[in-house]
C-alpha cells in the first residue's frame, strides 16, 4: 500500500542518484546542494516513521522499504565520502558502520523467521547512533570550513562517535538475541 509515509521512504531511494550527481558536480555550490539533499533525506527518514505511527498507516511494505531506504542512502553516501577521501581514518568507521548494518539486518530477518522479531526492535541507542551518523555524514559531504568551523573534522569526530555507538548497539542487539539464537540453534 503506497501511502505518504511509504512515498517518503521511496523518495529517499530516488534521491540517491541526485545526491551522487551533486556530489561530483565541479561547482562551488555543489557541496551545499548535496548536503541539502542529504539533510532533506534524513528528515524524511524521521518524518515517514512519525507519520506512519501518527496516522496509523504502518504497513508490511513500509516496514520493508523504510530500513532499506535508510541503509541505501547511508551506505552509498559513506562510499562517496570514502571515494573523495580515501584514507584509513575514513575507511575504518565506514567499515564498522556498513558491517553493523549488514549484521543487524540479517539478524532481524533471522529473528523474524524464528518469530522473535521483537527481540531486536530499534532502541534509543540505535536512534542516537542514527542521529550522530546523519550529522556526521552531512558534515563530511559539505567538507569545507563554515564560519571558521572545521566542518570536515567535526564530521570525522562525529563519524567515530557514530561508529562507537554502532558497535555498542550491535553488541546490545546480539546480546538480546542470543538466548533465542541459542535456544533455536
Amino acid at each position: 500500500m503506497l501511502n505518504i509515509p511509504n512515498w517518503l521512504s521511496l523518495l529517499r531511494v530516488f534521491l540517491i542518484p541526485v545526491l551522487m550527481v551533486l556530489y561530483f558536480v565541479p561547482h562551488p555550490a555543489a557541496p551545499l546542494a548535496a548536503t541539502g539533499v542529504f539533510i532533506f533525506a534524513a528528515i524524511t527518514d524521521w518524518l515517514d516513521g512519525y507519520l506512519a505511527r501518527r496516522w496509523q498507516q504502518t504497513s508490511a511494505f513500509g516496514a520493508f522499504i523504510d530500513p532499506v531506504a535508510d541503509k541505501l542512502i547511508v551506505v552509498v553516501t559513506l562510499l562517496l565520502i570514502l571515494f573523495k577521501t580515501p584514507t584509513w581514518f575514513i575507511l575504518l568507521p565506514v567499515i564498522v558502520i556498513v558491517f553493523r548494518e549488514i549484521m543487524i539486518s540479517a539478524l532481524r530477518e533471522w529473528m523474524a523467521e524464528l518469530g522473535a522479531r521483537s527481540t531486536v526492535q530499534v532502541s534509543a541507542m540505535g536512534k542516537w547512533k542514527t542521529t550522530f551518523q546523519m550529522i556526521a555524514i552531512g558534515c563530511l559531504i559539505f567538507y569545507k570550513p563554515l564560519f571558521g568551523l572545521p566542518v570536515f573534522e567535526i564530521g570525522v569526530g562525529l563519524l567515530y562517535l557514530a561508529a562507537i555507538l554502532t558497535l555498542w548497539s550491535m553488541i546490545r542487539y546480539l546480546k538480546a538475541a542470543l538466548p533465542v539464537l541459542v535456544d533455536k540453534a
